[in-house]
């Protein structure tokens, strides 16, 4: 139907001839669709499809008829608050700004929020301008409210808000626009001071900033500045810089108002410091055996956390060196921190060198074959030695020289010979400190003699420390059980004595009466 009430046909279906008839309406050109199941559908919909439609069933006998309104909506832009004041001065009725929400069908209604809640026109103090325009080929509208406003000290740093409301399909909703926080011009009435940047703890070598405030708008632009232990003042901006502070910048810090000295804010700041001392530190060269005190030290503004590293491997506890070994030796790293304070941590490094002479001990073994022998030349000492062997006598090296790693200042040289006579080996070790010499008589191959073990690694003592100890504890172990037995056996025995002396008493009496009755058998034979 148009405005005026006169019907406009648009669609036609016959359910006979199944066919579908567009009535030449310009505005619906190109945007109906009729289904088999007479379902009308308008795509694009536009403000001027909001009419009432009528749907027509048509038979041969009469006519029916039955209406259906289409409401079209759109829903208008988030509000904004435009025209902002620069500022508020308290006490006096000032436009506060324009809150505006555009293109919006059908028009929607705006409200005003301080600290969210709702504002209503108050005289003299609450006054609120609302306007709505249509845009003529649209038809969409456009709502302003301008909102005139008496401040206080309560409004500083009060958030102001507007919003629209306006109905959808599924009824009234809300819009409410981002916050918008005025300036309120009055006198400063209190001071404060804080640390910029804002850290949880501060350490030494930091760079700090004092920023003092005045809560009076416009803001106070100098102060008076008061370092610990300082009367008087230092003016400055409304900023102070310490750079690089050291552990003596602890304490409290004040500022004031240049007229108004009596106005002062103050805060406490503690400058935390790590102090490492290591001694020995650097590289320390030591000789075998020597004794070795390792010590770091910390000191602190709160309790620390301290690792010892070596060779990048956490120690479980500090290093203590009564007499050197070569697997002593390595790097050692003593590490501390703060952990409340972020990247406050320190490091000391000790690279500890054990020196030592060579020692020789040689060993020999005869093959199961019996066709040769290997000599043996185990070698400790730092630095590493060098091994040379010499022969005297007749004789033939089967293969070259064979060297095993050299692992904490030990290593090993051997050689596989088959000596026609009595042969004299001799192994030569050197290194910086001395040289050391040993020999060994090998009997000819046919000779048959005493071989002499081979020396026992580290890992193999360590084995072998293991096995005793496994040893004692089972003989220990037996001991426990023995001892328990005897004393179960003595707690048996004591409470047996009493039971035996009655059981003894019985059988005495009744050796007694068979004696009697054996006497009588006599007599009578």
């Amino acid at each position: 139907e148009k405005p005026d009430g006169s019907p406009v046909f648009i669609a036609f279906r016959s359910s006979t001839k199944k066919s579908v008839q567009y009535d030449d309406v310009p505005e619906y050109k190109d945007r109906l669709s009729l289904s088999e199941n007479y379902t009308l559908s308008i795509s694009n919909a536009k403000i001027s499809d909001e009419k009432r439609f009528v749907c027509m069933l048509v038979t041969e006998d009469n006519v029916f008829e039955a209406p259906t309104v289409v409401k079209v909506f759109k829903q208008p832009s988030k509000p904004e608050i435009i025209s902002k004041a620069p500022f508020l001065e308290t006490e006096q009725l000032k436009k506060l700004g324009d809150c505006i929400s555009k293109d919006s069908y059908p028009d929607g209604n705006i409200t005003w929020y301080r600290n969210g809640k709702v504002l209503s026109p108050l005289e003299g103090a609450v006054v609120i301008i609302f306007k709505k325009e249509m845009d003529p080929v649209t038809q969409l509208y456009t709502m302003t409210s301008s909102l005139e406003y008496k401040t206080s000290k309560a409004d500083v740093q009060m958030p102001f808000t507007c919003s629209v409301t306006y109905y959808g399909p599924n009824g009234q909703k809300t819009i409410h626009s981002e916050q918008a926080v005025f300036d309120i011009y009055y006198p400063t009435e209190q001071v404060t001071i804080q640390v910029l940047p804002p850290k949880t703890a501060i350490k030494e070598g930091d760079n700090i900033t004092l920023k003092c405030m005045g809560n009076g708008n416009p803001p106070p632009e100098e102060f008076l500045f008061y370092l610990p232990g300082q009367l008087e003042g230092i003016r400055s901006s409304n900023t102070y810089t310490l750079t690089d502070v050291r552990r003596n910048a602890t304490g409290d810090y004040r500022c004031s108002l240049m007229d108004k000295k009596s106005m002062t804010a103050s805060t406490a700041i503690t400058v935390h410091y790590l102090d490492l001392s290591l001694n020995p530190s650097g590289e320390v060269t030591k000789q075998l055996g020597d004794a070795l005190p390792v010590s770091c030290t910390i000191s602190a503004s709160r309790n620390a956390t301290v690792v010892w590293m070596k060779d990048n491997i956490r120690l479980r506890s500090s290093p203590s060196f009564s007499s050197l070994h070569y697997q002593d030796a390595g790097n050692y790293v003593c590490e501390t921190a703060l952990q409340e304070v972020e990247g406050l941590k320190k490091r000391e490094s000790l690279t500890l060198i054990v020196e030592g002479k060579p020692q020789i001990k040689m060993t020999k073994k005869t093959d199961p074959s019996g066709l040769s022998k290997t000599i043996i030349c185990h070698v400790e000492g730092f630095p590493k030695p060098a091994i040379q062997w010499t022969i005297t006598g007749s004789g033939s090296v089967i293969n070259q020289t064979e060297e095993s790693p050299y692992i904490n200042g030990r290593y090993y040289s051997k050689i596989i010979i088959s000596p026609e006579e009595n042969v004299t080996l001799t192994c030569t070790a050197e290194n910086q400190l001395e040289r050391t010499v040993n020999s060994l008589n090998v009997s000819a191959i046919s000779i048959p003699e005493h071989d002499e073990a081979d020396e026992i690694s580290d890992e193999n003592r360590e084995k072998v420390n293991d096995q005793a100890k496994l040893i004692v504890g089972i003989v220990v172990g037996l001991l426990l059980a023995a001892l328990v037995a005897g004393v179960v056996y003595w707690l048996y025995m004591k409470k047996s004595k009493t039971a035996s002396k009655h059981v003894n008493k019985d059988l005495g009496n009744m050796e007694e009466n068979k004696k009697l009755e054996e006497n009588n058998h006599k007599t009578e034979a």
